[in-house]
């Protein structure tokens, strides 16, 4: 698949399971709709149909800031489908991130959710490039409205004929640090992770019922909530607002879902809320997958003696566009990200661009044909992140001897202490194994000789005080990580800083 070919993703995703005889299967189902295949691929067309009628000519940009509903794909793979790149943006942002990126992108349509239209509405008229704002779910005031653009737009629409490399959709990166960049994904990208993840280590079908914490403008929940479960058929669970433990234990309770894909630290808000049972969850639960951050181990555990169901934990990025690392059916290694996804290729290397062995901590990059086209305007930021067919992750990782990866950090988060390489999560792990805490971040920090240590913030479960933990604590990571690596400063804190996807944002500790 080297050279381009003829490719509509929104074909492969959502047309053919007409043929296939899903026409009246339940593709989505939001909290208060339900939306089967067929009437996926009418709305799908319609949406096409309203861009091709406002105008918008093939590659122009338009912005996707809208909650996790029905109409959300539909938007998203109709304009795929006439040639039009969708720009999913983060729903949790503030009003001046939502000005650079429409500005960065030039999105000349913006489809927003009414219930985010007062955040956005003040930028509006700032924006030369932007030619419509389309509010979906409500009163459109002196915009134009999703829902009467909708009832008069044909059913009728043929694909655009795009290729297999061109640009099909953006996604923002959700950087810990500076502004976000536009990351190119091509019309074959999300097939791509279909086969790989989606079919290789998730082994999908169309009995599925899926249901991700994760949004569909995370590379993450993108995969987990539209590419794979379109790849196959099955069905998907979406929850417009945040997912608390409650709101996603009522979910997975309502739809018996089969897969839940979560990130560590909701995992970790569910095990510490009694009230999330087997009993009160999915009956058909029987996959579960953890990405975003590195899983402790801890709490891997913790979630198998209470449901009886192993998380899977891996790593993907916005720029590979979905897991490309991970545990599964026949690699599983508590407190690993596992071992490579078939399709993908991995390598550490060291300072200098050497490739290191088993043992050595080490810079991972990637290969895989979901890689994307590059970022936007960031040329300097392109050029020093992809190197030909691979791509720096930035992470930090150490190999073992039966090849499984386990997580260091990222390369501005390790330091050397005495000499030697700390990697911040394994000493968050040994704190977030002590029954007082429920979660933690490690940083370096100068004592008042110079010299680089530990420091550790720290948020508690509940029914326990700060006080005469920190020698309970230090003394624990001494025995669980080793005897230089204790942190000599704790900070207790009510929750941690963290990026709108559940990234901790250490920068904001070290400062």
């Amino acid at each position: 698949m080297s050279d381009p070919y003829p490719y509509n993703a929104a074909l492969d995703l959502v047309d053919r399971h007409l043929d296939e005889g899903r026409e009246a299967k339940p593709a989505f189902i939001d909290d208060t709709r339900e939306i089967s295949f067929g009437e996926l691929a009418t709305a799908t067309r319609q949406v096409a149909n309203v861009l091709d009628g406002l105008g918008i000519e093939r590659e122009a940009r338009v912005a996707v800031l809208m909650l996790d509903t029905v109409d959300w794909p539909a938007v998203f793979v109709g304009a795929m489908r006439t040639g039009v790149v969708p720009v999913a943006l983060n729903t949790l942002l503030t009003t001046d991130q939502y000005k650079y990126m429409l500005s960065d992108s030039r999105s000349q349509v913006l489809f927003v959710s009414h219930a985010l239209l007062q955040t956005v509405e003040p930028v509006l008229s700032d924006l030369p490039f932007l030619k419509h704002v389309i509010v979906v779910g409500g009163e459109a005031d002196d915009h134009k409205s999703f829902e009467t653009l909708m009832a008069s737009a044909s059913d009728a629409h043929e694909a655009a004929d795009t290729s297999s490399d061109e640009v099909a959709f953006w996604l923002y990166s959700s950087g810990s640090t500076g502004q976000p960049k536009g990351v190119m994904h091509v019309h074959s990208s999300l097939m791509d992770t279909a086969r790989t993840y989606g079919a290789g280590t998730l082994g999908i079908s169309e009995n599925d019922v899926c249901f991700s914490a994760a949004k569909f403008f995370f590379a993450y929940g993108l995969g987990n909530s539209l590419t794979f479960p379109l790849s196959v058929g099955a069905t998907t669970v979406l929850l417009a607002g945040r997912p608390t433990p409650q709101a996603v234990q009522e979910k997975l309770h309502a739809h018996n879902a089969t897969m839940f894909f979560g990130v560590p630290t909701l995992y970790a808000a569910m095990l510490a809320d009694k009230v999330c049972t087997p009993e009160t969850g999915s009956a058909n639960l029987t996959k579960c997958i953890s990405a975003g951050e590195a899983l402790p181990a801890e709490v891997s555990a913790g979630w198998h003696k209470r449901f009886g169901v192993e998380i899977w934990d891996g790593i993907g990025s916005t720029e590979m566009l979905h897991i490309f690392l991970s545990n599964g059916p026949d690699c599983q290694k508590r407190g690993t990200t596992g071992k490579a996804v078939p399709g993908y290729d991995l390598r550490l290397v060291g300072e200098n661009g050497e490739e290191l062995p088993a043992g050595e901590i080490g810079e991972l990059l990637v290969s895989g044909a979901s890689c994307c086209n590059g970022y936007w305007n960031k040329r300097d930021k392109s050029r020093s992140t992809f190197e030909g067919a691979w791509a720096r992750t930035g992470d930090k990782y150490i190999r073992d001897e039966d090849g499984f990866y386990q997580y260091c950090g990222r390369t501005d988060d390790m330091f050397k202490v005495s000499g030697i390489w700390v990697s911040p999560f394994e000493v968050e792990s040994a704190l977030v194994s002590h029954a007082a805490v429920l979660e933690a971040a490690v940083v370096a920090h100068e004592d008042d000789e110079g010299l680089v240590k530990p420091k550790a913030f720290v948020v508690l479960n509940d029914g326990y005080s700060g006080d005469g933990l920190f020698d309970e604590l230090k003394d624990h990571v001494k025995t669980q990580a080793g005897p230089w690596k204790y942190p000599r400063w704790i900070e207790f804190l009510p929750d941690l800083p963290k990026t709108a996807t559940g990234k901790i944002q250490r920068f904001k500790l070290r400062a």
